[in-house]
């Protein structure tokens, strides 16, 4: 009997296309994971994780996809294998099954430091173009996650004594976000309860 081929897909942001990833590739299930590549919490990789049995296929785009750093892919792909799980990565043309070479182990590890390495020079090209931004006076940060007539809203209901969980909760807002906007003002009552 054949196994199942599952499709594993990881997005950074709520924006990207997960589609995309294994759009040409045939697959009988997929997870999908939006998270931050350096992010350890991906709850769609854990439920594939317990998902997939013995002779089914993991596919994924590319070796980045699936790990956040070269330790964790070879976690990750060698607890499969051992299991009796193949995983197939579609960009870089590697499969590994388990009865792998010794070059399969080292094309793994070699591909993985250089997909980790890309994207440490991705953030660090990110972080210089923060800078030169910056000096130009272009870079203005984070959009607010609330208009100012909102601000000035979620300042009144806590001058009227709301507690300030609540007043997050209704304006869909973290605390701290909302300690950011009162500590702009001055308004931050430091005996309101949270």
């Amino acid at each position: 009997m054949q196994g199942h081929r599952i499709g594993y897909i990881r997005v950074s942001t709520f924006e990207q296309n997960p589609q995309r990833q294994l759009e040409q590739v045939q697959v009988d299930r997929v997870f999908v994971d939006k998270a931050s590549g350096k992010d350890a919490r991906r709850p769609q990789l854990s439920e594939l994780l317990e998902f997939i049995r013995e002779g089914d296929t993991v596919v994924v785009h590319s070796m980045d996809r699936l790990a956040r750093n070269l330790d964790d892919l070879r976690r990750i792909v060698q607890g499969l294998v051992k299991r009796g799980i193949c995983v197939e990565f579609v960009k870089e043309h590697l499969t590994f099954t388990g009865e792998d070479s010794p070059m399969a182990t080292l094309m793994l590890s070699v591909m993985g430091a250089f997909a980790e390495f890309e994207r440490t020079l991705i953030r660090e090209r990110q972080r210089e173009g923060i800078v030169l931004a910056k000096q130009r006076g272009a870079y203005r940060g984070r959009k607010k996650a609330l208009p100012p007539d909102k601000i000035e809203e979620l300042r009144r209901q806590i001058a009227d004594g709301a507690t300030k969980a609540q007043a997050a909760r209704d304006f869909g807002i973290s605390r701290e976000t909302l300690y950011n906007y009162l500590a702009a003002t001055g308004s931050n009552n430091a005996g309101q309860t949270a």
